[in-house]
């Protein structure tokens, strides 16, 4: 585990730095609300189908072994730049960037935000727009006070969790970052990813679950120009439902970028 103290949030930002041989780009992974990188992505930038590259696990501030500062506003836009102050630290540029769920929202802002950056960019399930579509966690959380989720209402929210392991990722979880981020994504922010993904000109490409279909970003994002690729057999979590296909699908989109025309495909 490596760590940044950030002197703006007076907090420590963590991750886990994979070694990997040859000279290829880092990948840098960032994990969905409530999530750790660790626990979603480390079997993924281990698997076979990637050849064993350098790989950054990034735990969100406020999620996993990253710091939890009260005065942080847990916004999107404000984890991407705490995620690129962790490139800026390292001295890296050009990196392969790949975000789940409202990790794909920060992914997106970054690539945005500093493009110099992020050379290639990949999107698991973003959360695209605010609204409704903010996400089917976020909502439920958003609508409640802030003080009253923290006291009572993450406790409900993690009892009431169907998977076990989802449970047990975001039991290390801040609840004020949850719910700050909840109500984030809820907002959206302007200009929105999904504008901010359609004007970014570095190879991108979309994953998405194939029981999560039909998927009306996914809809949006062929319509972007993004090559849409579906994982067999997967939901949301995707990289926890079918490691192999999400894999595959890393494989495809980043050391061979898709030039094919968007459209939906299975990994």
């Amino acid at each position: 585990m490596r760590e940044l103290f950030l002197a703006g949030q007076r907090a420590y930002i963590r991750w886990i730095d994979l070694p990997g041989a040859g000279d290829g780009p880092v990948r840098v992974f960032v994990h969905g609300l409530g999530c750790t990188s660790a626990s979603d992505f480390a079997h993924i930038a281990a698997h076979p189908a990637l050849g064993g590259g350098r790989a950054l696990l990034v735990d969100l501030l406020g999620y996993g072994l990253s710091d939890r500062p009260a005065a942080f506003d847990y916004r999107m836009e404000s984890q991407a730049e705490v995620v690129g102050a962790v490139l800026d630290h390292l001295g890296l540029r050009g990196v392969d960037l790949v975000g789940h769920s409202m990790g794909g929202a920060v992914a997106i802002h970054l690539a945005a935000g500093r493009p110099e950056l992020v050379a290639r960019l990949v999107v698991a399930e973003p959360n695209l727009y605010g609204g409704g579509g903010g996400g089917v966690f976020s909502s439920p959380v958003a609508a409640q006070d802030e003080d009253a989720f923290v006291a009572e209402g993450f406790a409900r929210m993690v009892a009431g969790v169907d998977r076990a392991d989802y449970a047990a990722r975001l039991r290390l979880a801040d609840p004020r970052a949850v719910h700050r981020s909840a109500v984030a994504l809820v907002e959206g922010s302007t200009p929105a990813p999904g504008d901010l993904l359609a004007g970014l000109a570095i190879p991108r490409t979309y994953l998405v679950g194939e029981l999560s279909l039909p998927d009306p970003d996914a809809e949006k994002a062929a319509g972007f120009g993004l090559p849409v690729i579906g994982i067999p057999g997967a939901g949301h979590n995707l990289m926890l439902d079918n490691p192999d296909g999400f894999a595959r699908a890393l494989a495809r989109a980043l050391p061979n970028a898709p030039t094919s025309r968007p459209g939906h495909e299975r990994a």
